[in-house]
């Protein structure tokens, strides 16, 4: 059985699985990876930092032949930040988390896949008047951010479809393994974005403590928040939190978000102070509800053809019952 769906035709790729371009960790050399193994890698580029963005880019724009993309935090970006990364000629560009309309006529005109994220009906129905080439439905199982008030993968992704229609709609969120990308199959969707299963391999840019933090995790203790942002001093809007692994400020502040937000300057000394001192790591581990499945570092290329060849006996299987 070949996986062929709408999203590997459009993108030209062999497998229907895209790397979420997670920002940070999602780098060049994983992009790479994903590529080469048949899927779609996306640079996490986040807010379109040019020194991060020209250290990475090399590993995807030098001997590179297969299809790759570029993924940007839309609330924290600017025009340049895309018209830099359209220059490096991507397959395609995936906008997330904001309003995506000022980018998203540069990046038609440029003939290049336009790839917008959703976390809720609403700007599945933007995406659509935009012209999105790709929808992405992210359910609230994802790992990092996503919506507040969202709804989980298995009934938003077959709304997605139904809503965008030809659109192919990729589903996001819970998906760590074949079995899950085999349900987001059924559900209609053309294929999976997956985050943190690929954040467990050999080439993600995350330190081995997270990446074994996540072999180590349990899905019961991942949880969704904003406290780490205002502690951290992030500046994500308040209408997207955050899925990580536990973490000691969650027990500190767990029910007093807004005491913690009425006084961040403090809180932030505070965190940076426990950083400094090694107390606290640098950065959550962001891990979605799936973090389970996930039970060794693999090379990525490998990871994307096991996630193919599992989909496939899974949807055999289903087929003979």
């Amino acid at each position: 059985m070949v996986l062929s769906t709408a999203f590997t035709t459009l993108l030209g790729v062999r497998h229907p699985v895209a790397l979420a371009p997670m920002g940070g960790s999602a780098g060049g050399a994983l992009a790479a990876a994903v590529s080469r193994g048949g899927g779609l890698g996306l640079l996490g580029s986040g807010n379109g930092d040019p020194d991060w963005m020209a250290r990475e880019l090399p590993f995807l724009t030098r001997g590179l032949d297969e299809p790759w993309g570029i993924g940007f935090q839309t609330w924290a970006i600017d025009v340049g930040a895309v018209e830099r990364a359209l220059e490096h000629r991507p397959r395609a560009v995936m906008l997330s988390f904001g309003d995506p309309s000022p980018y998203t006529e540069r990046v038609r005109r440029a003939g290049v896949t336009l790839v917008l994220q959703v976390t809720d009906l609403e700007e599945a129905r933007q995406a659509v008047d935009l012209g999105a080439d790709v929808i992405v439905a992210q359910g609230t199982e994802s790992g990092g951010h996503g919506a507040r008030h969202g709804r989980s993968t298995l009934p938003f992704v077959p709304l997605v479809v139904d809503l965008a229609a030809p659109v192919p709609v990729l589903a996001a969120g819970g998906i760590a393994d074949g079995r899950g990308l085999a349900a987001a199959l059924a559900l209609g969707a053309a294929g999976a974005l997956i985050g943190t299963r690929f954040q467990a391999t050999a080439e993600a840019l995350v330190p081995s403590a997270t990446a074994h933090a996540l072999v180590e995790g349990r899905g019961q203790d991942t949880e969704r928040n904003r406290i780490l942002d205002i502690a951290r001093g992030s500046r994500w809007p308040s209408r997207y939190t955050a899925r990580t692994l536990g973490h000691r400020y969650l027990d500190q502040w767990r029910g007093r978000e807004a005491e913690l937000a009425a006084n961040p300057r403090q809180a932030q000394r505070a965190y940076q102070d426990d950083v400094a001192r090694g107390e606290v790591p640098p950065a959550p581990v962001w891990a979605g509800e799936a973090v389970d499945l996930i039970t060794d570092l693999p090379p990525a290329a490998d990871l994307v053809a096991t996630l193919a060849e599992q989909a496939e006996d899974a949807l055999a299987r289903a087929g003979r019952q």
